[in-house]
């Protein structure tokens, strides 16, 4: 056991510090969620195309994912807590431009400067787990934290449809620039360093470039990314259409937001408690093949129902929300073995991760949902060849973790 690990055992998990790292999280899904609405009035004001709309999405996930290879490692070489604190406040300058943004083009250059500082704390706050605990304790944290991270993104539409309506567009950005800064406020009270100096890793470039290497050499960490990666796509594909999945095929109006995010939240919120209750009396590989089941119903459900049912909000979204309880389910328990396979790099580990989860999500909301926008079956489609795809990947790196323990490699 290293000294890194044998640390993890004196730390007790308390509601407190998995509200503070969940609401370091949130700051990524809320500059997607709550602006979502905006998106006929930002058209209107600046005389953009729809297209022109969903690169302000693309432009910022993408930022998001490539920034994610650098939070990690920054992380290793200078501390947690730096890395935090730096992204909170590039974020407020960046939120701060998109108030005041006179055109598209100023919209999508503040935009990826939220992008790029946005991923500070899920990548950074993933790794602080880790630091401080161990085993079923982890999982049981990213389950806390999960729980708590469910909140933000299952308000933000509606919050951001109520600013839209009553305040403008411009006062979705304002109020996420006043949480900014209150956020950085409590971090620089309350976020604890967690990476002793001796634990860290010098930021070389060639060392960095060969550790990037090296952990992009193991198949079985592409194989474990690509899993939670591709089960993200398919609900995420939802959210990146809900302009067209909600407005133009249910009929919802821009207050109605809520009615496909707060299930979808829900559903995520349920799957992390499960998860956190089976922490230590069911097995990862178990888990994860539970999550399986049920995200296979989810897909089931939604394309019998778009097939055979009129369209009807309540029924549209709810196998978007059994499919986020069997994302859940996987997410912690892929998530922690990930993160396993190199103890003394799990912060380059996380940002790797999130950097193919976020740039999968980019191509996702750049061009595979303006096309399957067209019709609810299209959408369910879409679901579902992301899920069957992930599902491959999870049969892939079992059989090669099977392989490894009898001493072979195919």
């Amino acid at each position: 056991m290293t000294a890194v690990d044998s640390a993890q055992r004196v730390h007790q998990r308390s509601w407190a510090f998995a509200a503070l790292l969940a609401s370091l999280a949130m700051l990524g899904p809320f500059a997607v969620d709550m602006y979502l609405p905006s998106f006929p009035a930002i058209g209107r004001e600046f005389g953009a195309s729809q297209i022109a709309l969903q690169q302000t999405l693309s432009v910022y996930l993408f930022a998001f994912a490539f920034m994610m290879l650098w939070h990690g490692a920054l992380s290793d070489a200078l501390g947690r807590r730096p890395i935090v604190l730096a992204g909170l406040a590039v974020f407020a300058l960046g939120t701060l431009g998109c108030a005041i943004a006179g055109n598209v083009q100023s919209l999508w250059l503040f935009r990826a400067l939220q992008g790029l500082s946005a991923g500070a704390g899920l990548v950074v706050g993933r790794a602080i787990i880790r630091d401080r605990f161990g085993g079923a304790e982890a999982q049981r944290m990213m389950s806390q934290m999960t729980l708590v991270f469910g909140i933000g993104p299952a308000l933000a539409p509606i919050l951001g449809g109520a600013l839209l309506n009553l305040l403008g567009w411009r006062s979705i950005f304002w109020a996420m620039l006043v949480w900014t800064i209150a956020m950085l406020m409590l971090c620089i009270r309350a976020l604890p360093e967690t990476l002793p100096p001796g634990h860290r890793h010098a930021l070389r470039p060639r060392a960095l470039w060969r550790n990037y290497r090296t952990v992009l050499a193991q198949p079985n960490f592409t194989l474990l990314a690509l899993v939670p990666a591709l089960n993200f796509c398919g609900f995420f594909l939802y959210i990146a259409a809900a302009p067209a999945f909600l407005v133009d095929l249910l009929g919802v109006s821009t207050w109605g937001f809520g009615w496909l995010f707060v299930p979808m939240i829900s559903g995520i919120m349920i799957g992390a408690w499960i998860s956190g209750q089976l922490a230590g009396h069911m097995s990862p590989q178990r888990q994860i093949r539970t999550g399986y089941a049920v995200l296979a119903a989810g897909v089931f459900v939604n394309l019998v129902i778009c097939a055979l049912a009129p369209p009807l909000v309540a029924l549209n979204v709810l196998p978007i929300m059994i499919y986020t309880i069997g994302s859940s389910l996987i997410m912690p328990s892929a998530t922690l073995l990930l993160l396993d396979l190199f103890p003394t790099m799990r912060g380059m580990t996380s940002s790797l991760q999130g950097f193919i989860q976020f740039a999968f999500g980019g191509v996702v909301a750049g061009t595979i949902a303006p096309l399957l926008a067209r019709s609810l079956m299209t959408l369910a489609a879409g679901m579902a060849g992301f899920t069957m795809a992930s599902f491959l990947f999870w049969l892939a790196y079992q059989r090669r973790a099977r392989s490894t323990l009898k001493g072979w490699s195919p």
